[in-house]
């Protein structure tokens, strides 16, 4: 990997930031995350694939180890900036016109409800080019589509190194489909968040 690839340039315009993960998702997400400054004002909104238990227990985890509001997304709420938004079980969660979220029980994509996939290409049609889009660790395809779609919409992509990854196909997946913005490892992906606030590019 080149230097370049390792240093991602400023990113400017960011208004809003979608992440996809599966398998080793919640290893890769403490390291992204667990670097940022209290006071991040964009609004996270993660999908990581879960099983269809009744509850998550993500938001209490993440909560207790990132310095930002942390909740599970709710049906029709407003996106505020500062928080990080998590997908429960069960739920496809997608980003409406109007900045809301909306959670809904459509048939699954590759086999998983929430999928990246439907977040992705919602956040694309709404936040345009004033999106980042993050695709890290899993083991099947969701999300490589999505991630084209933010391409497509003028957003800016990111996808973690497979070579890092816990489980590549995920990332190779998205590889296959399109050339992101930035190849990046974890720990890169993190500081990249970092330089996204406070100061503008």
């Amino acid at each position: 990997m080149n230097q370049a690839a390792a240093s991602p340039a400023c990113v400017s315009g960011v208004q809003a930031i979608v992440v996809g993960a599966s398998a080793g998702g919640v290893e890769a997400l403490l390291s992204i995350f667990g670097g940022l400054a209290p006071g991040f004002r964009l609004p996270i909104i993660v999908v990581l694939h879960l099983p269809d238990e009744r509850r998550s227990q993500l938001a209490e985890v993440f909560g207790r180890r990132v310095a930002m509001t942390v909740v599970e997304a709710r049906d029709k709420e407003m996106i505020q900036p500062g928080t990080l938004y998590f997908a429960g079980p069960g739920y496809h969660l997608s980003v409406e016109h109007d900045r809301s979220l909306s959670l809904s029980q459509e048939e699954r994509v590759h086999h998983s409800r929430p999928a990246i996939d439907y977040l992705f290409e919602s956040a694309a049609d709404t936040y345009g080019p004033n999106l980042l889009a993050i695709l890290l660790t899993g083991a099947n395809q969701d999300g490589a589509r999505g991630l084209a779609q933010v391409k497509l919409r003028g957003g800016t992509t990111v996808v973690q190194d497979p070579a890092q990854a816990q489980v590549a196909v995920m990332p190779k997946a998205a590889l296959a489909l399109h050339t992101p913005d930035h190849i990046l490892t974890l720990s890169h992906i993190g500081d990249l968040l970092a330089s996204l606030e406070p100061s503008p590019c």
